[in-house]
């Protein structure tokens, strides 16, 4: 009954109880050890669906998120970035979730075709800076998504990669200016597959080829065994994060003076 009236307290006070950063840490210390279904009960008693929505793209962890979603309310959003060059199995592993849940997902791309990058940029611009074309194709498509929202959902796991090992499972995203709730952070990759099995959710069979983390095609390639899960991900850079989780600042100089 306490936890009952707690929640009750922070839903009537809605996001103004979330501004304070340490509010947010006590919130995400209660949660640490705890099922993600509870995060995200927690996320539907706190915020209406129009305040919130999940990203995907839809990697293993985000199948198993929009299964917990659709559970607690569908009424939640759930968008992905349409990069224009993501793999023909992500797209069909999009339709079969759709078809699955009775969801239709929400697109958001960028406003540059690709053919109308090459035109501005060049050809290929993700051999040459890869930074550059992510920004232009996922993070300021994501500032869209996110425009007038108190918070995301995202799928962020603290072992996937160093820049992810301090994420908390409820934090303040300083880039996007809103509240990030990530409740899979605790989880490790075994827990994640464990539950796909148990659940007989479909997943990206470019699993089964070697692939462990899947983003575009000109930008990802399968992992050899002992290499790091995001190994695979711009290969021969230096880099291991879209932009989506971090701050680029060179992509976004680069951007403004074209």
């Amino acid at each position: 009954m306490k936890e009952v009236s707690k929640q009750q307290s922070e839903t009537a006070r809605g996001s103004a109880v979330l501004s304070s950063s340490t509010q947010l840490q006590e919130i995400s210390n209660r949660f640490e050890g705890k099922h993600p279904l509870e995060v995200l009960h927690w996320v539907n008693h706190t915020f209406q669906p129009s305040e919130v929505a999940m990203a995907t793209g839809f990697g293993a962890e985000g199948v198993v998120l929009i299964d917990m979603i659709v559970s607690v309310n569908r009424e939640i959003p759930i968008f992905y970035l349409d990069t224009e060059v993501l793999f023909p199995e992500t797209y069909q592993l999009r339709d079969r979730l759709e078809g699955r849940y009775g969801i239709r997902f929400v697109r958001y791309a960028s406003a540059l075709t690709v053919e109308r990058q090459a035109e501005l940029y060049g050809n290929n611009l993700w051999e040459r800076n890869p930074d550059l074309c992510c920004t232009i194709r996922k993070v300021e498509p994501l500032r869209e998504a996110l425009q007038g929202r108190s918070a995301w959902i995202t799928a962020v796991r603290r072992d996937q990669s160093p820049f992810r090992a301090n994420a908390g499972i409820v934090e303040h995203d300083k880039k996007f200016g809103l509240i990030k709730v990530n409740p899979l952070a605790g989880w490790t990759k075994k827990e994640v597959w464990k539950y796909i099995m148990e659940n007989n959710l479909p997943y990206n069979p470019l699993y089964d080829q070697g692939y462990t983390s899947i983003g575009c095609t000109h930008c990802t390639t399968p992992v050899m065994t002992g290499e790091d899960e995001r190994a695979g991900r711009w290969r021969g850079f230096q880099k291991t994060e879209c932009g989506l989780h971090y701050t680029d600042t060179s992509a976004q100089q680069e951007r403004r003076t074209q």
